[in-house]
């Protein structure tokens, strides 16, 4: 198993435009093979910064979520709603 953290800045009065967009592309992921579960958190101190956790059962399972037609599709349309590029990280289980 491994857990992605993505972590986006919305654009300023972006914010509910950005909600609808990113549930859409969470709940598109959660139909994908190879997906176990996703939350999404957004920071205290900066309501503008989101982060969403999700597992994977591997990391080629990700791999194909994210280089997917789908998801390619769904990120044109929430790319313009960012203040800056989406950060992608890459975790394991110690």
């Amino acid at each position: 198993m491994i857990y992605v953290l993505i972590e986006r800045e919305i654009a300023e009065d972006l914010e509910s435009t950005y909600e609808e967009a990113a549930r859409k592309l969470l709940t598109n992921a959660y139909h994908t093979t190879g997906f176990v579960d996703g939350h999404t958190y957004t920071e205290l101190d900066n309501p503008l910064r989101r982060f969403t956790l999700s597992k994977w059962k591997s990391v080629l399972h990700w791999q194909q979520w994210y280089d997917s037609e789908e998801r390619r599709e769904q990120m044109t349309q929430l790319a313009p709603m960012l203040a800056h590029e989406e950060r992608i990280t890459i975790l394991e289980q110690a």
